[in-house]
């Protein structure tokens, strides 16, 4: 009998408080990993964790030949299979078949659990792709693969190089599972249906022909029950191992009831039984799932890698140097990495060195020391002069996007429709069982005969599946939608804190204005030697303002630069030769008085001399006025330039608008953060570049770009910059987002309230519940489809 549930009760594995206690031998456990954990100690004679902590050598998981995977732990395999190597630290990802349900989710996200040289585990439920993080100095990549097949989920290894085909071919193997379950339900319902002809038409006549019939309806019925319908049985009979409840137990048990009447019907000579009714029921239920699992990829909203990244980088093509987007990348390519770009595909570096940042990666933001011939991984990025790589792998942009989505770049605000739709799914399948429980009684008394065929009905209709797509595919398909008008969103969870959007703060240079035809003049007195080492100097940053003055100067005969560094909203410095080289602000370079401008100024110093300066007058963007004017609610823009700009920006803003000059990073973060404690729902608009605290501070944050590689992975989206007169637009879609999630859980909860109103009554079979099952999820993935495509083309229209 299980203890009652104290509320300072703690974990028997790992000692911390349950707050969701589940129970195995009269024994408290705080979640699903830590009972695993138990029962494995338990399978190898250890009777508590204080023993395996004393022993920690012993074996833990059932017995398995390791041999099997040791080919994994050969260099140039690991090196196919791992996205990210080094001593401390590696990264690999798997297919695995069997993952299925949330048990699944729960048991592969705790191997931690099983071995401490698992750092972390992440499980994409969709793709049926599992994420592991370890230390290679604690456990080898073959152990790894051998711990997950120990607990029952081998993953599924291909040392293809081509991600596409493999996961293609992984979800054909699944699909192929399928059919054939599907096949084998279909001719075995057929044959029933054939055979129960007699009862159908009541046709008199002997009755040991009928016997027959009804025997070979129980042969035909079996290996539905065990094959095509074991998803059902195995899902619903782990949930029952870890006292957990699923959508699948209702299910198993109305066909394990509906078997078992039918049954007893024929072995006692009762009836003719439901074997039709039996195997239509799991012929359905597989035709729903494969038309479900066919939606579902066709609307797949996992953005592919040509959807918008503006992510950009320089590949040399012939004698020169030209931007190209990352997923025009080929194997082979030569690229170049400025100081502070990402690399978007594993390489080799060819020339040049420096550190290199994995924080992006890791989560650790020790840099690592490249040289030529060093590898370098995928989100790493460069600090230090500019280097240049050889690319070793084809571009993974979903690779890059799961990195942005890196738990430690993730803001504390969690998803209120997903707190409901957990809290709603948790409940639902008690519901339905005592709804059916219920059923049972009442028929049992008015109708015995047909209590089993309602009560089947009942089970089979209810589903919670509507309920819990809503959200996802309402704004993954909202995500595909901003992503075709040049608006990419880290997540979807983006969109629901885009819809509570109320006030407006934009960064000036990158953001308002921009590069483009820019007029650049420089007062002073420069040779053309140093006026050449200052456009090298320049081309070794990604500020707009140092991109537009490198593009502008055409000098040649540079010297070789050393010990560059960038400041962020001061500038550059670098020693070129004898010289020590500064660009950049006023205070930066040490002059005293300031140029008076309504142009942008940057100050040239060598060996600690002012020698003058460029004026980049670069003009505002297009069609910003009108947007900031149908904008109904607080407009800011923080500026690290001088108030010279002021009158301009006046005009674009109007008078109402707060307009803040001299505002270095910190400024701008503590300005987003005011606004916060005020009840405020903050947009921050930004180059990425000096201001990644502020995007990252804001409800939302959203870097402005144009051709550059440069983003801060603290923020939550990446904007064209062509596209920014539209942010009101793509603020007003996010918001009815929100309007057709609410539409469609109300739709679903209509569903399941009409549909089992008619089971509980007898007006709906089992076959009919099994076809609308399916049908109702379909319905609402159709409705938040569709209704998403209409409103993005009436905000959205060219």
């Amino acid at each position: 009998m299980q203890p009652e549930v104290d509320i300072d009760v703690q974990c028997y594995h790992c000692g911390q408080p349950c707050e969701d206690t589940t129970w195995q031998d009269d024994k408290p456990f705080c979640c699903v990993g830590c009972k695993t954990v138990y029962e494995i100690l338990s399978a190898n004679d250890l009777c508590d964790y204080y023993t395996y902590q004393q022993n920690p050598g012993i074996q833990l998981t059932k017995s398995i030949d390791e041999s099997a995977y040791d080919y994994l732990n050969e260099p140039a395999i690991r090196q196919k299979l791992l996205t990210f190597n080094s001593e401390t630290f590696g990264r690999v990802s798997f297919y695995v078949p069997t993952i299925h349900c949330v048990s699944c989710i729960w048991l592969l996200e705790n191997l931690k659990r099983l071995d401490s040289g698992i750092l972390k585990s992440e499980v994409n439920f969709a793709r049926k792709h599992a994420v592991i993080d370890f230390n290679p100095e604690k456990i080898s990549l073959a152990r790894v693969a051998s711990l997950m097949a120990s607990v029952g989920y081998a993953p599924a290894i291909t040392l293809d190089n081509d991600e596409k085909e493999k996961n293609t071919s992984s979800v054909f193997s699944a699909d192929k599972q399928l059919i054939a379950r599907l096949a084998i339900a279909g001719f075995c319902f057929g044959n029933v249906m054939l055979f129960s002809f007699p009862e159908y038409l009541g046709l008199e006549g002997d009755d040991s022909i009928k016997k027959i019939f009804s025997w070979l309806n129980v042969l035909l019925s079996i290996p539905v029950l065990v094959y095509a319908d074991t998803d059902y049985l195995v899902s619903a009979w782990k949930s029952f191992k870890q006292r957990q409840i699923n959508i699948d137990v209702p299910i198993a048990v109305g066909l394990i009831a509906l078997f078992g009447r039918s049954l007893w019907e024929i072995v006692s000579g009762y009836g003719p039984g439901y074997f039709d009714s039996f195997t239509g029921l799991v012929f359905f239920l597989l035709v729903g799932r494969w038309f479900q699992s066919k939606t579902y990829q066709s609307l797949a909203f996992d953005r592919d890698f040509k959807s918008y990244f503006p992510l950009a980088v320089q590949r040399h093509e012939g004698t020169d140097w030209k931007p190209v987007v990352i997923y025009e990348l080929r194997k082979g390519d030569e690229i170049k990495i400025r100081n502070m770009e990402i690399v978007p595909a594993d390489s080799t570096v060819l020339a040049g060195e420096g550190f290199m940042d994995y924080s992006f990666v890791t989560g650790e933001s020790k840099p690592v020391k490249i040289s030529t011939g060093s590898y370098v991984y995928a989100g790493g990025r460069l600090i230090g002069l500019p280097v240049t790589l050889r690319v070793e792998k084809e571009i993974s942009q979903s690779h890059l996007t799961s990195l942005w989505n890196n738990a430690i770049f993730k803001k504390p605000q969690e998803s209120r429709y997903r707190k409901i739709i957990d809290k709603a799914a948790q409940r639902f399948t008690w519901i339905v069982l005592g709804i059916a429980i219920l059923t049972a009684g009442y028929w049992y008394l008015a109708d015995a005969s047909q209590l089993w065929l309602i009560v089947t009905a009942v089970l089979m209709v209810a589903c919670p599946c509507a309920l819990a797509l809503t959200t996802p595919f309402t704004y993954g398909n909202m995500l595909r939608q901003f992503g075709r008008h040049g608006l990419y969103l880290k997540n979807a969870d983006i969109i629901e804190r885009m819809a509570a959007v109320d006030a407006l703060v934009f960064d000036k240079t990158g953001t308002i204005t921009h590069g483009r035809k820019p007029v650049v003049s420089f007062t002073g007195s420069l040779s053309p030697v140093e006026l050449a080492n200052i456009r090298r100097l320049c081309s070794f940053s990604t500020h707009p303002l140092s991109t537009i003055i490198s593009q502008a100067l055409s000098q040649r005969g540079a010297g070789h630069v050393r010990d560059y560094k960038e400041i962020p909203a001061r500038g550059i410095e670098a020693r070129i030769g004898d010289d020590s080289y500064r660009v950049g602000s006023a205070g930066f370079t040490g002059v005293e008085h300031v140029a008076d401008d309504s142009a942008a100024v940057v100050y040239v110093a060598i060996n600690s001399a002012v020698r003058g300066y460029f004026q980049v007058k670069t003009s505002v963007r297009e069609n910003l006025q009108p947007m900031i004017a149908r904008w109904n609610g607080p407009v800011a823009m923080l500026s690290g330039d001088n108030e010279s700009d002021r009158d301009r920006m006046r005009s674009l803003f109007g008078n109402d608008a707060q307009l803040l000059f001299n505002q270095n990073p910190h400024d701008k973060l503590n300005f987003i953060s005011e606004l916060q404690q005020s009840g405020k729902k903050v947009m921050m608009l930004g180059d990425g570049l000096n201001d990644s605290g502020a995007l990252k501070q804001a409800d939302v944050g959203i870097a402005v770009t144009d051709d550059t590689g440069v983003f801060t992975p603290s923020c939550d989206g990446i904007l064209q910059g062509e596209k920014l007169p539209r942010l009101d637009q793509f603020i007003n879609l996010s918001k009815s987002a929100t309007t057709i999630v609410k539409s469609a859980f109300v739709l679903s909860f209509l569903y399941n309230a009409v549909a089992i109103s008619f089971a509980v009554t007898g007006h709906l079979t089992p076959l009919i519940a099994a076809i609308l099952m399916p049908l109702s999820s379909i319905s609402v993935v159709l409705f938040t489809t569709l209704s998403v495509n209409f409103v993005a083309s009436q905000y959205l229209k060219k």
